[in-house]
């Protein structure tokens, strides 16, 4: 097989991913741990790293049939890089290596009945004659003939992971209809519930680095998703050095409000994944994977108030975002990553930092950061509209829609289009702006407009909006005296009412936390107002600002509640 690198003995020090191993038809140690470390880094998305490793094995041995399948299963389509965000030239590229291995581990004629059954089922994600399929029909094949291998090897822990993968890999992040809390109509969620929920009662899966990552993201996005704390704790711990399976957890973290823990297992996760930059030099895909790290510290700081982390991650981030791995072309980066560039803006509305944002640069070049540059015109305009500047707001709301027609089509918030993600930011300008006029109805109005696109976001964890809208929307009603109004809306973003969608919630943050026990108190209801201000306390010992407000484009809120006055003014 051309192409292989110069083979590395296995004993030179390594990363730690943990001791998941699986035996294979090789008399060569080195290519058996090779194998073995390509299988943990494939459990962890980390793809590139794990088709190297598969190549060291097959460098040992190229007659190790299980190398060959690993190689072609790495280059594949993954449940974060489906078929049709592959470029053609990706795609070419991908389908030729995968039938060179393929077809190089078939001729071998060796190994167990498994791993030739594997080479086989491979072999149906990558037909030879493309035109013949879509690629959602190459998909269901290799799923279905995983199906019926998993039916002949239920006790093969990989052979389960794999299967669960597969028909996961059909409906990527739509595994579930989260308006209803039911799997999605074209699903085949219940089929993936059972195999890792069975896998999940064995002491290889309880172990498994795979089994525990399909399962965090098969029930993140559930009516349940707390049922994931602790196969996600048991995850955390496997694999050190292997980052995503590190940083997975705080996905289930987050929607269940827990953004200290989200926060620190995320910084562990980039000391992990900086370590593999930094030795590897890797600036290809698995760049989305760490800087998603850095992305969900920021979004766990803002939700608890957390500026200096915040500010610390982003800063991170934009480090390990070089223009030049920007200007990728194929696969195309910035549609990939040039998103992450737009989180600045974002903290500094979260935190009121109004001369900041007006005092931010726009970059040079303006293909490349495109929806940077609308996000910067989205947060200049609350900043004028915040700060009663009314006609420079619409000035800049101006340049915002006009930004926005300059993102391509291709532009991803994965697995958002940045367009759609965008659009959320237009009724929400309108609102602020109108409600600096005075015209309070029509203010509400659009907001919420902006709250029902924020709603009707493809899941994403984290959500592809930064802020909710509805701390703004409640924090407007409340400094109107629509108490009432205000009330609900807190509600609903805490997850009190039960209204919302399981994803759409935000447990324990504490804007809302704030806004609701104002509220409360505003509306007489003392014994509700005692419950919530204990949360509320600890919500506020965490914040490292002071929290008045659900969004910093009202005024602060002041209470005549001695205590809760006190606890706020402590800060």
């Amino acid at each position: 097989m051309n192409g292989l690198p110069t083979p590395i003995p296995a004993s030179k020090a390594y990363y730690d991913l943990g001791t998941l191993t699986r035996a294979i038809t090789t008399n060569s140690p080195d290519a058996q741990e090779w194998f073995d470390r390509g299988l943990r880094w494939a459990y962890g998305f980390n793809h590139a790293a794990a088709a190297y490793c598969f190549e060291q094995a097959l460098a040992h041995d190229i007659n190790c049939p299980a190398a060959h399948w690993g190689l072609a299963y790495s280059l594949g389509p993954n449940y974060n890089k489906p078929w049709e965000v592959f470029d053609e030239a990706d795609i070419q590229r991908t389908v030729e290596k995968c039938h060179s291995a393929i077809e190089e581990g078939v001729r071998l004629n060796v190994g167990t009945e498994v791993e030739r059954a594997l080479l086989e089922a491979i072999s149906t994600r990558f037909p030879i004659d493309r035109d013949s399929r879509t690629h959602n029909e190459w998909n269901v094949d290799y799923a279905n003939t995983m199906v019926d291998l998993y039916n002949r090897f239920p006790n093969d822990i990989d052979i389960a992971a794999l299967t669960a993968d597969a028909l996961m890999n059909l409906t990527p992040w739509a595994l579930w209809d989260i308006s209803t809390g039911t799997p999605a109509s074209n699903s085949r969620t219940l089929e993936v519930q059972a195999i890792l929920n069975t896998a999940l009662t064995t002491a290889k899966g309880y172990n498994h680095i795979g089994i525990l990552h399909l399962y965090t993201h098969y029930i993140e996005m559930s009516p349940t998703p707390e049922l994931g704390l602790v196969p996600g704790d048991r995850l955390r711990k496997l694999s050190p050095e292997g980052g995503h399976l590190t940083h997975m957890p705080s996905h289930i973290d987050v929607l269940v409000g827990d953004y200290r823990r989200a926060i620190a297992s995320n910084w562990d996760a980039v000391v992990a994944d900086e370590k593999y930059r930094k030795e590897s030099g890797d600036l290809g895909l698995y760049t989305f994977y760490r800087v998603h790290d850095y992305h969900t510290i920021v979004y766990a700081a803002m939700h608890c108030g957390q500026y200096s982390e915040a500010i610390r991650a982003v800063n991170g981030m934009e480090d390990s975002l070089k223009y030049e791995v920007l200007k990728v072309e194929s696969p195309p980066m910035a549609d990939w990553l040039e998103y992450f560039l737009t989180v600045r803006p974002h903290i500094l509305v979260r935190f009121g930092k109004w001369e900041e944002i007006l005092a931010m640069k726009f970059p040079d070049d303006k293909a490349v950061y495109c929806s940077l540059i609308a996000t910067i015109h989205y947060a200049r305009t609350v900043a004028y509209a915040a700060t009663g500047r009314i006609q420079e707001a619409e000035e800049e709301q101006k340049l915002y829609r006009q930004a926005i027609q300059k993102v391509p089509s291709s532009r991803m918030i994965y697995p958002n289009t940045a367009h759609n993600v965008l659009a959320v930011g237009d009724p929400m300008l309108d609102g602020e702006i109108e409600y600096r006029k005075g015209n309070y109805e029509n203010a509400f109005r659009y907001l919420r407009e902006a709250v029902k696109r924020y709603d009707n976001l493809v899941y994403a964890e984290p959500w592809g909006w930064m802020q909710p809208v509805r701390h703004a929307l409640a924090a407007l009603l409340l400094e109107q005296n629509r108490v009432e109004e205000a009330a609900i809306v807190y509600e609903e973003d805490l997850g009190i009412s039960g209204v919302l969608p399981r994803a759409c919630q935000h447990p324990n943050n504490v804007w809302a936390l704030y806004g609701y026990h104002q509220c409360l108190i505003r509306l007489g209801r003392k014994q509700e107002a005692a419950i919530w201000e204990k949360q509320l306390a600890v919500a506020l010992a965490i914040a490292d600002v002071p929290i008045k407000t659900s969004c910093l484009c009202a005024r602060e809120n002041e209470t005549a509640n001695d205590s809760a006055k006190l606890c706020c003014d402590g800060n």
